[in-house]
């Protein structure tokens, strides 16, 4: 399990000057799909993020457990995706990429240079937390627990003010469930996580949060037997994004319309979309 206490902090949006931009697109790299948010469209459909067609046996994920591990077709995916969306020529647009609240440095920088390589004008880098928490709408300031739960990892975030105070990542995700099974697995992850945040708060962010109710993500928050279950072990309610699985890449999305309207080229933000 890593966190914040092992030395490596949150990573800031990265982003250059948004002068000029007038189309984009967001994207959700994920152990088991890339999402793709596009203005005037929302949530494309799926791309399994394999190479080629994702059908063919034998071709392993590019992105595994948080991790680029095979940049070169994750190149691929991205340029196809990048083709689709805003065409072959993407001068003056901006792409978003969500990425984990504790992307390690090779991950970030993989991941980075395969944007940079789309020949977008702008890109922004956003944690996850902070996209599913953009997701869930306005809410007051003051501490909120996001956890996210996807198909290779588990991480928990304790935002205050929007900002990253604490969080916690395992590898541990739905891929490790037995479906005869109960998700005892990726509940313990969730609870252990929220609770070493809570030992070693000072603040009082993690109870406050905490009687907020945390605010659940990904593809395991779809799933009441595990939402039931993490409400139960903790003894508060749980909230949940409004499809939570895609959550994340909307959240982006809207980063991403904030953008264009500063820019005076978004159209309204879609709703859910399949």
């Amino acid at each position: 399990m890593r966190s914040l206490h092992d030395g490596r902090r949150p990573v800031p949006s990265a982003r250059r000057g948004h002068r000029g931009v007038t189309r984009g697109l967001a994207l959700d790299l994920g152990s088991s799909r890339t999402r793709v948010w596009v203005p005037g469209h929302g949530v494309l459909a799926d791309a399994d993020v394999r190479d080629g067609s994702g059908t063919e046996p034998g071709h392993a994920s590019p992105v595994r457990r948080g991790r680029i591990v095979d940049p070169e077709s994750c190149g691929r995916l991205l340029g196809r995706i990048a083709d689709t969306a805003l065409g072959t020529d993407r001068t003056g647009s901006v792409i978003v990429v969500s990425h984990p609240v504790l992307a390690g440095a090779r991950h970030r920088a993989e991941a980075a240079e395969l944007i940079a390589a789309l020949g977008s004008t702008t890109v922004i880098a956003l944690d996850s937390a902070r996209a599913a928490a953009a997701c869930a709408g306005p809410r007051t300031g003051g501490p909120l627990l996001v956890v996210d739960i996807g198909a290779g990892l588990t991480e928990a975030t304790v935002l205050v003010d929007g900002q990253v105070r604490d969080a916690r990542q395992a590898e541990t995700g739905l891929d490790d469930l037995d479906p005869a099974q109960p998700p005892t697995a990726v509940v313990r992850t969730v609870l252990d996580m929220v609770m070493e945040m809570w030992k070693q708060d000072r603040h009082g962010a993690v109870l406050g949060a905490l009687r907020k109710g945390p605010l659940l993500a990904g593809g395991g928050a779809a799933r009441p037997d595990i939402t039931n279950r993490i409400a139960v072990r903790l003894g508060v309610p749980v909230r949940l994004t409004d499809d939570p699985a895609t959550a994340v890449v909307r959240g982006a999305g809207l980063v991403l319309s904030s953008v264009l309207r500063q820019a005076g080229a978004a159209p309204a933000l879609t709703g859910r979309t399949g």
